[in-house]
């Protein structure tokens, strides 16, 4: 319980609002009771690993700042039906359910049914949640769709939530394409939707088999430094010579032909002209590269680093 209370108040201190409620289920809910995987890294912001695939898939519970900006976003409060898309491992689902209380009813939807058959068993202690895979969704009836929190990147809301909200519901959603996304209000008046930007930030694909990672093009591995760029400007952990060099190759990359084969495509792939140009760049960009590569990574970074974090450790997600 003290490296949750010690993780709680760092989050307070880096601007995190909290509700009482939101405070009090985290409390209640062990998230080492959702994942198999080591849990500690929770405990210092980031997030944790909760299933992985033969084929390189991985799904994570997100870092607890972005969990509870997310949680306190939706406006939760008693009695409440609330729709979750994307599981999360259960842990989301779990912090609701204990906010809304008994006679609150929390329904989860995922693509995946390796997923879904994860957090069936995590929930089973939870009466109040029910767990489906979307293609089940034509044999149920959908709760009403007041509160709609979706939990992964999509290019769009899918029809079956935009048209589902009621009159005054709303969303919650990471849109857009695979390297950024606009955290999104998205409530329906009068039959409209308008949007409200709640941020920039970095989701990893909702669905489980989208989360195997394939080789960027040139092209998008300039636009994808080219964010690294701007999330290191903002934190200050880059230093400008640095970023006018990563700017520079941000534009050599743009100058390769983007239908290139990927590298592991090739018999040797440290001839394929992407590495070749990284390489070229020398002992500067090969010291920055652990700090893009984790960073470029589909995930939500932390807000927060605790003093006893070594200044050496980056994180495995990232918002702004």
């Amino acid at each position: 319980m003290k490296k949750l209370g010690n993780l709680i108040e760092n989050l307070k201190r880096s601007g995190i609002q909290f509700t009482k409620q939101i405070e009090e289920a985290m409390h209640k809910v062990d998230v080492e009771d959702f994942t198999d995987y080591d849990a500690s890294g929770f405990y210092f912001d980031r997030p944790v690993v909760f299933l992985k695939s033969s084929i390189g898939g991985l799904k994570n519970i997100s870092a607890p700042h972005m969990i509870v900006t997310l949680l306190h976003n939706l406006e939760l409060d008693n009695g409440q039906q609330i729709v979750v898309y994307g599981a999360k491992g259960g842990y989301i689902a779990s912090l609701i359910a204990h906010i809304i209380g008994e006679d609150g009813k929390v329904t989860v939807f995922d693509p995946s049914q390796e997923v879904i058959a994860h957090i069936s068993e995590k929930l089973r202690g939870y009466p109040t949640v029910e767990c489906y895979q979307t293609n089940d969704m034509k044999q149920i009836t959908l709760p009403k769709l007041s509160r709609v929190l979706v939990t992964g990147q999509l290019e769009s809301l899918p029809g079956w939530l935009s048209d589902g909200l009621e009159e005054g519901g709303f969303a919650i959603a990471p849109l857009g394409g695979r390297s950024s996304q606009r955290l999104l209000k998205i409530e329906k008046q009068d039959s409209e939707m308008f949007e409200t930007d709640l941020g920039s930030v970095v989701f990893g694909p909702l669905d489980f088999a989208e989360t195997v990672i394939d080789s960027p093009s040139p092209s998008e591995m300039a636009e994808m430094i080219e964010q690294v760029i701007e999330l290191m400007s903002d934190t200050g952990i880059i230093k400008d010579n640095d970023k006018s060099k990563l700017y520079d190759l941000v534009a050599d990359l743009r100058q390769l032909p983007d239908d290139l084969p990927p590298p592991e495509d090739l018999d040797n792939p440290s001839e394929h002209p992407m590495l070749q140009l990284m390489v070229e760049k020398g002992e500067w960009f090969i010291h920055l590269w652990p700090m893009i590569q984790t960073m470029m990574e589909t995930r939500i970074a932390s807000y927060d680093s605790p003093e006893e974090q070594s200044k050496n450790d980056t994180h495995s997600d990232f918002i702004p």
